[in-house]
């Protein structure tokens, strides 16, 4: 690590001397490393820096090296840093504060809490009731306090499977009616009354746990953005179960979502209206990953009967509308051609 950047931890921190410790992981496509600094002689005894540093050469592991594909990526880090910069959350959606942040040139760095120390150790490849509810709960109360709040500096439209930030998959999609249907959806679920802040990638694997699994912290903020909160929740639930626990399970759990909603909101919004249109769009939510998917890597094990079932529901509600548009559009044409 540079110098200057050692220089920028010591002030930001109060620290005497730092000790480069273990690499957390490396950063998507090899576009940096996460590494956990260890600090003398200051209140902390450890931070977590996020080193950008973007390839000559990209390595994505499902092939997808573009310039679209950089371009999407250096953003994602601005983003990142803007948000860690300019927005805070409560103690009931945590996440770690930011001390400090810098660029210069091909490299950017995050100082950030560590979480550890803050008592959010545990992470999870498999997860029970009490851990899914956890982050739910973690969701549902960053929806609420982001309810109607607009997502300046962020992507206008979170998550980073977002139609308009991905025609290359969506043109290798081999599905012609989910194709042709893509920007319906899409339209849908950004035409909702009712918007917030997503988390963008609300996988299992952002969230740190505490020892109990009681309580959870989320990181990874480079696709926050505005949107249907519906977005986060079936990104969430797909990555931490199977077909079948989803056709057993997901009902329940969305109840449990919106049960913990309705305590975190602002007691003037109509929550009625609220829960009524995102359960409506939580299958246009989820065919909308699911288009990514087919496109992004259609062997991935995500595409699967629940899925599928899904996505038929959501294109035969849009059918009728397909119908309507189409004959609308013969009617413009009839009367443009007199």
């Amino acid at each position: 690590m540079k110098q200057e950047y050692q220089d920028l931890v010591l002030q930001a921190c109060g620290a005497s001397s730092l000790r480069v410790g273990a690499k957390i992981q490396t950063l998507w496509s090899g576009y940096g490393e996460i590494v956990r600094l260890h600090l003398e002689d200051c209140d902390r005894p450890s931070v977590v820096v996020k080193h950008v540093k973007f390839p000559q050469e990209a390595e994505h592991p499902g092939g997808w090296n573009t310039d679209r594909s950089h371009t999407r990526k250096v953003r994602s880090y601005q983003v990142e840093t803007h948000w860690y910069q300019n927005y805070s959350t409560s103690p009931s959606c945590r996440i770690p504060a930011c001390l400090a942040a810098c660029s210069h040139g091909d490299e950017m760095l995050i100082v950030l809490e560590d979480l550890d120390v803050a008592g959010y150790d545990q992470r999870r490849t498999s997860v029970k009731d009490r851990e899914i509810r956890a982050c739910l709960s973690w969701l549902a109360h960053f929806h609420a306090l982001f309810l109607g709040v607009a997502a300046e500096g962020l992507w206008p439209v979170g998550t980073y499977w977002h139609l308009e930030t991905r025609p290359d998959e969506l043109e290798a999609m081999d599905d012609a009616e989910l194709k042709a249907a893509a920007g319906d959806i899409d339209r849908i679920l950004n035409e909702c009354c009712f918007k917030t802040i997503v988390h963008g990638d609300a996988k299992l694997a952002n969230f740190c746990f505490s020892q109990s699994g009681q309580d959870v912290a989320a990181v990874d903020f480079q696709y926050v953005g505005g949107g249907c909160g519906m977005k986060d929740v079936v990104y969430f639930l797909g990555s931490c179960m199977e077909e079948k626990e989803c056709e057993k399970r997901v009902p329940g759990l969305l109840d449990y979502y919106f049960t913990e909603l309705k305590l975190a909101v602002k007691k003037d919004v109509d929550f009625a209206a609220l829960e009524k249109e995102w359960r409506e769009m939580f299958a246009f939510a989820w065919t909308d990953f699911h288009r990514f998917l087919l496109g992004w890597m259609p062997g991935h094990w995500k595409i699967n009967r629940y899925s599928k079932q899904l996505t038929k529901e959501v294109l035969r509600k849009l059918k009728p509308h397909q119908k309507l548009q189409t004959s609308d559009n013969k009617r413009s044409k009839r009367v443009a051609d007199r």
